[in-house]
């Protein structure tokens, strides 16, 4: 497995902050909206697995679980402390999810594991090589047929949302967000071999544009050789 973490940006950039992520989500961008939107969208169906790549303190990976409990949950992030909260509120929800440690780039699941795949507010964090090499894991581990389903920072709408998303960048780098803010996330879907990619909706937050998008990966879908 290749742990390389090089690159690795936490939320909220430093990681004396990360004990402040859900309360910066919670109050200033109410994230609940836009990930039960999320989870909606996804169409999740009884004995589904699912994987929440880069799921952090858990939140999306509880809805996932709370909103359709037949359902097989795996929450996987690279940020020891982000994990550690997220133990805490499972145990407190007395929930069955499983948690991994380990980098979206590099996955440590078997070909065609999942039925959905999730990722929220995790490709801004990724340089734009590593955000390609996390849709190759990503497309592998899905079966063919299996969605990916994301919100992250989209293409500001907007000067106001323009303006706005300079904080982000401020946090967590102006290499990995500029190819958010220019659009360009549905780009590397179609690049990795996802159909059906679209951005389903928007949401004007007071730190820019958040959308949604979802893709699939192909029915009859044949891996190759790198």
């Amino acid at each position: 497995m290749n742990d390389d973490r090089t690159n690795y940006i936490p939320a909220l950039r430093y990681e004396w902050l990360t004990g402040l992520y859900d309360t910066v989500m919670d109050k200033l961008m109410h994230e609940t909206e836009f990930k039960q939107a999320l989870v909606r969208q996804a169409r999740l169906a009884k004995n589904h697995r699912v994987l929440d790549l880069g799921c952090g303190t858990a939140t999306l990976t509880l809805i996932i679980k709370q909103s359709f409990p037949n359902t097989e949950v795996t929450g996987l992030d690279g940020d020891p402390k982000a994990l550690g909260i997220a133990k805490e509120k499972i145990s407190r929800s007395g929930l069955n999810i499983t948690l991994d440690e380990g980098m979206a780039f590099d996955l440590p699941y078997p070909d065609n594991s999942f039925d959905r795949v999730f990722s929220g507010l995790l490709f801004h964090h990724l340089t734009r090589e590593d955000k390609e090499r996390t849709l190759k894991e990503v497309y592998r581990v899905l079966r063919p047929g299996g969605e990916l389903h994301v919100a992250d920072w989209g293409k500001a709408n907007s000067v106001k949302m323009r303006l706005a998303f300079f904080l982000v960048q401020f946090l967590d780098g102006f290499s990995t967000t500029s190819d958010n803010v220019n659009g360009l996330l549905p780009v590397f879907f179609n690049k990795a071999d996802f159909q059906d990619v679209t951005e389903t909706a928007r949401y004007a937050t007071i730190f820019g544009t958040m959308s949604l998008y979802k893709s699939r990966k192909p029915a009859h879908s044949f891996m190759t050789a790198t």
